[in-house]
């Protein structure tokens, strides 16, 4: 099923947000294009809407988290989650500014990968409760492979941000 695979299959985490245009639709959209692409997902988290961080003069995101399983190295995964971000629409023209969707990897197996492109696990997921919250649903207790803390002392230490349940 897997093309171009490494030794073992990897368990991965990715985070999904959109803030332009149908959010669900692009959601879906997006979660249904990974299995084409040699990424198979398990489970998806409840959705979220969340206010803006950084950037904050856009509309509020809708976010998840998926986990999945892959074959993938993960420089393919990231330029397979990039051809997504470009058929659906993402431009780049606004550093984190509002986009029609945004893959990001979270984790990789237990892997820790840094390049000038990618870096795993994502470098900023401990500050921000719009990746851990939909992260927590569906495992709280997987350990930072850096930190060693697990996702729900991340998220209890996390900065305050507004993130609302809105379909579980």
């Amino acid at each position: 099923m897997f093309r171009d695979r490494p030794s073992a299959v990897k368990t991965i985490y990715l985070s999904l947000g959109s803030n332009l245009g149908d959010r669900e639709a692009n959601l879906r959209a997006a979660i249904e294009r990974l299995a084409p692409l040699d990424v198979r997902v398990l489970r998806t988290s409840p959705v979220y809407e969340t206010e803006p961080v950084d950037y904050t003069a856009q509309r509020w995101f809708l976010n998840l988290v998926v986990e999945a399983e892959t074959g993938l190295f993960p420089m393919q995964l990231l330029s397979r989650i990039g051809k997504i971000e470009l058929a659906l629409g993402r431009i780049r023209t606004v550093a984190k500014g509002p986009r029609t969707i945004d893959i990001d990897i979270l984790l990789y197996g237990q892997a820790v990968v840094r390049s000038a492109t990618l870096e795993i696990p994502h470098p900023r997921m401990a500050e921000r409760r719009f990746v851990l919250a939909p992260l927590a649903d569906l495992a709280p207790g997987l350990r930072h492979p850096v930190t060693h803390q697990t996702v729900r002392e991340m998220l209890d230490a996390a900065p305050a941000q507004i993130v609302r349940l809105i379909h579980s």
